[in-house]
């Protein structure tokens, strides 16, 4: 057990030189630790403070809920890109759901964007049709995207979607 937490102290320290010799660049708002509770808390800041936002980061799980939702400097999130992909799968389906405003589709999309009730998603849903497909040509990002910002914007959903 003592030459295993010797290791994974060789292990950080080693980490923590890199990335104070720049070894180990973090990208964008973020350190070598990566996205998470402690980007936020600690930024992009070099050297040893990155094993802090590390620990902060798998203290809290908040690392893997930030990939997944998209939030604490995690980019868009599998929700997002698992939206992008319902879309451009079902494209035909989920349009002629949402112009009635129900359908299978749309209790799927529920479902995977962690809403309360998906007959009032399809009631916002329809009323943003247009916005949301504003024509045949849109792309399924566009589309995502969209769909996406509508059911952020109506906090009365309660989606889980960053």
């Amino acid at each position: 057990m003592t030459r295993t937490l010797a290791v994974v102290a060789a292990l950080l320290f080693a980490g923590t030189a890199a990335a104070a010799e720049g070894g180990l660049k973090g990208t964008g708002a973020y350190g070598a630790a990566g996205c998470g509770l402690g980007s936020l808390v600690f930024g992009n800041q070099p050297g040893a403070v990155q094993i802090l936002a590390a620990t902060t980061n798998g203290t809290f799980g908040s690392q893997t809920f930030g990939i997944t939702t998209g939030t604490s400097n995690c980019g868009g999130g599998l929700v997002a890109q698992n939206t992008r992909n319902f879309v451009e799968a079902n494209r035909e389906a989920l349009a002629k759901d949402m112009s009635r405003g129900q359908g299978e589709t749309i209790g799927a999309l529920t479902f995977m964007a962690g809403c309360k009730d998906s007959q009032e998603v399809g009631a916002r849903l329809q009323s943003s049709y247009s916005t949301i497909i504003p024509s045949e040509q849109a792309s399924a990002d566009e589309i995502a995207e969209k769909l996406l910002e509508t059911l952020r914007a109506d906090k009365a959903l309660g989606c889980n979607v960053g």
